[in-house]
């Protein structure tokens, strides 16, 4: 459908985060016509969620700023099962402690892109556990489970790949798409909610939800899925060398956070200026249409508009500030992200190949030494060429610290305590 009415389509699809919608015309007109309620949900498989998690965030985020209400729907249920969606192997099942620790831990990243309250337009934050924890298996079966065909589950992605590569599917997982699906009838039937949307991986679930909710309720539901976001180059989106660009603050520093979206590859400047900014199509059109080392700029915008909206403008204006201080003006900036170690380890030496894990700009050792060998790490800016090189306090700079880089973006203060 090209020409959406409803503001909400309207602004989803100039930004790219439509890539298949279940009865366009029938929700778009809903969405003109009245207030509508949707969900996305999350599982609480870590102590964060992390960038690959913010496509969806945001396009709750615009549900609220386009007059809708939004639920996070937090799957404290589900997480007790494994998503089998895009995965080769089964998922480790967490403890119940570990499960409520890292939703606790999740829920503040929502406070930062949506409003919750009371209101008829305020988000919602639920939590499946709710109703998933209390069902009787057997009524289950017979209320729900009757509805679903195997044959048809058979065919769907998240079932067929697996079982195209020989990797086991539990009985578990399973019946992780017949719990998805009776969320969205749980919802609706609690909240009114019409519409779930996820990535294009979750259609087949969605799917399975809308058939449901017509067979349990008569109810007319819908779905919205999103593309899956890569980068140009092909790689997940929110991987590093290091691992995971995680939203939390405590697990990745707003400098870091800063430098991954500066990082960002020509191709996916303009691209990434509309899903992960809120700056206008307009203003992001002129910073696409920049050549060169021009582009550096619009880069550079990205990293803080993206860092504003998830650490606030005050630590996205200062991340900018280092990143300017210590490349640009060829400064040490005491604000870049530091580690603090035990000066009685300092004084006995610590490995450099250690030094640049704990720095987080690897996973393992042997990782750090092929970026040694690549002439990819440096300390106090003078390239590494010894992997078996050891920091003592000999190499503390004037200003009490040792500065770790990995290329030309990535440093890290050493300060011992």
């Amino acid at each position: 459908m090209s020409a959406y009415k409803s503001e909400f389509l309207r602004v989803l699809s100039s930004r790219g985060y439509i890539h298949q919608v279940s009865e366009p015309e029938a929700l778009d007109q809903i969405a003109k016509s009245s207030r509508i309620t949707a969900y996305i949900g999350f599982d609480c498989t870590a102590p964060s969620l992390h960038v690959g998690s913010l496509l969806p965030i945001m396009m709750l985020r615009w549900l609220q700023k386009t007059g809708h209400r939004p639920i996070a729907l937090m799957g404290d249920g589900t997480t007790r099962v494994g998503d089998p969606s895009g995965k080769d192997e089964s998922r480790q099942l967490l403890t119940d402690e570990l499960i409520e620790k890292n939703l606790k831990s999740i829920r503040a990243v929502f406070d930062k892109f949506l409003s919750f309250g009371k209101g008829a337009g305020d988000a919602v934050m639920a939590n499946n556990a709710d109703w998933l924890n209390k069902l009787n298996y057997i009524d289950f079966l017979r209320d729900v489970g009757r509805h679903f065909s195997i044959n048809r589950m058979l065919t769907f992605d998240s079932v067929k790949f697996r079982l195209e590569r020989e990797q086991e599917l539990s009985f578990l997982e399973f019946n992780y798409m017949i719990l998805q699906a009776y969320d969205f009838v749980e919802l609706h039937k609690r909240y009114g909610c019409v519409l779930q949307m996820g990535g294009s991986d979750q259609w087949g679930n969605i799917v399975n939800g809308i058939d449901l909710g017509r067979r349990l309720a008569g109810a007319q539901l819908f779905a919205l899925t999103s593309p899956l976001i890569t980068t140009a180059a092909g790689a997940k989106m929110g991987k590093t060398a290091a691992g995971a660009v995680w939203l939390d603050a405590k697990m990745v520093s707003p400098y870091d956070y800063w430098q991954y979206w500066r990082n960002t590859v020509d191709a996916d400047v303009a691209r990434f200026l509309k899903l992960f900014t809120e700056l206008s199509l307009d203003e992001i059109g002129r910073l696409a249409a920049l050549q060169g080392q021009e582009l550096n700029e619009a880069k550079k915008i990205l990293a803080t508009e993206a860092t504003a909206l998830l650490h606030g403008r005050a630590a996205a204006d200062q991340a900018a500030a280092t990143a300017r201080t210590t490349f640009e003006e060829g400064a040490l900036a005491e604000t870049l992200p530091t580690i603090e170690v035990k000066r009685s380890d300092l004084e006995k030496g610590i490995g450099v190949l250690t030094a640049n894990v704990q720095a987080g700009f690897v996973a393992s050792t042997s990782e750090a030494r092929r970026q040694i060998k690549g002439g990819g790490l440096k300390v106090n800016d003078v390239t590494v060429t010894d992997d078996k090189m050891v920091l003592t306090p000999r190499d503390l700079t004037p200003e009490g610290v040792i500065k770790l880089s990995l290329g030309r973006k990535r440093h890290v203060l050493l300060r011992p305590v």
